[in-house]
């Protein structure tokens, strides 16, 4: 039996404004994050009946405490969703948004679901990375993966000695300039519609209202970021102000094919056009976009000059240099992250996958010249991801 697959939609994208560890989310559950997400999507599409998802991925790297018990299905019962609607939880460190998406996606063009929410949750300061981990001694003893690759800021330091010609003046001046996008962002209005305001305790201060990303430094500067040390190496390169920190918050998306959309009357901003998973060695996980990015361009018969758009997830600012340099693009180039990204807004880990998606839905409406862009990102334990996405407003004869 032969079976035809079908188009899928990115129909919509919220997130919370992203904390820091033990910032403005200290005394919030990390599921009630990502409970929030789940309603305001059913918010603000009216047109989807609740009944009509027909699946719920939620994604946490640490599956423990209040990121565990099944996190897509307890989700989706406390969002209100009919207790009909199944859910998963789903880990591939900070990829898992990413992997709920492409995985929800598989099953909408399988016909397998009609309608998905998939998403990711991180509450970083109640869940370290590694909580409760114990890591096979075989890693190390037979030497099958050296130490440093787990600790992410030590691959990024040995992904330096990759890239010699990534210096610490350069890394550092692609972070301040990552500050300086997200603040312009922000003081354009562009960020603010797809986040969730989040109602926060604090038993000390009392209530308040998180609107806003807790870890932006816009006074950043080349000056103040020298000044900063490196803890992974002596004399390395990478620190606090060149690389995403330690940070709670939650994401979600809603899937469909596009003829159910079309059909309920639901926005169509981005349309799937492949994706793709790639390991390479642990201890360099950084360049793990590269591989990701060629799988998926071969799989859409596309090049890099096909990409009008790009995210790219700010792990590390290293990591987005590489991946930059490796396909000749210049480290200001205005396609790449044009609202800033993680150094500047946070990085919870299983998260992040759908903030790189709903920005560039949001790039695609501003940009109907561009026909294709892509997010990406590096993985932890050695692997990248890549999602390669066309923009429905583009018409053709518009350049890329």
């Amino acid at each position: 039996m032969s079976r035809q697959l079908r188009e899928v939609v990115f129909v919509d994208g919220v997130r919370t404004p992203f904390g820091k560890a033990k910032g403005q989310y200290a005394e919030t559950r990390a599921d009630d994050l990502v409970i929030k997400c789940i309603r305001e999507l059913l918010r603000r599409n009216p047109e989807l009946p609740p009944d009509r998802v027909d699946e719920v991925a939620v994604a946490a790297t640490t599956q423990i405490g209040d990121q565990g018990l099944t996190i897509g299905r307890t989700a989706a019962l406390l969002a209100g969703l009919p207790q009909s609607v199944p859910g998963y939880a789903i880990d591939r460190m900070c990829a898992g948004a990413m992997t709920a998406v492409t995985t929800t996606a598989s099953g909408i063009a399988f016909g397998a679901y009609d309608v998905a929410i998939a998403g990711g949750v991180e509450h970083m300061g109640r869940h370290p990375m590694g909580e409760g981990v114990d890591p096979n001694p075989r890693i190390v003893s037979e030497r099958l993966v050296d130490p440093d690759a787990l600790v992410m800021g030590k691959t990024a330091e040995n992904l330096h000695d990759r890239y010699p010609t990534i210096t610490k003046e350069r890394v550092d001046a692609y972070a301040v300039r990552s500050q300086q996008k997200t603040a312009a962002a922000y003081e354009a209005g562009r960020i603010q519609p797809d986040l969730v305001p989040v109602a926060t305790r604090s038993a000390e201060e009392g209530w308040g209202l998180a609107v806003s990303d807790e870890p932006m430094r816009p006074g950043t500067t080349l000056e103040s970021l020298a000044t900063l040390k490196t803890p992974f190496r002596a004399h390395g390169k990478v620190t606090a102000g060149n690389a995403a920190g330690i940070n709670d918050g939650a994401t979600a998306a809603l899937l469909a094919d596009e003829e159910t959309a079309r059909e309920l009357g639901l926005p169509v901003k981005m349309r799937l056009v492949s994706y793709g998973f790639v390991g390479v060695e642990p201890e360099v996980m950084g360049a793990g976009p590269i591989p990701a990015t060629e799988r998926a361009l071969e799989l859409a018969g596309l090049t890099i000059d096909d990409i009008g758009l790009f995210e790219v997830n700010e792990a590390f600012a290293v990591q987005v240099l590489a991946f930059l340099e490796h396909y000749g693009i210049a480290d200001d180039d205005p396609r790449v992250n044009p609202f800033g990204g993680a150094i500047a807004m946070g990085h919870p880990l299983a998260s992040s996958g759908v903030r790189l998606m709903t920005q560039l839905a949001a790039s695609f409406a501003e940009h109907p010249e561009v026909r294709y862009g892509l997010t990406t990102m590096c993985i932890g334990i050695g692997m990248g991801g890549t999602v390669i996405w066309e923009n429905p407003n583009w018409t053709e004869g518009g350049a890329r």
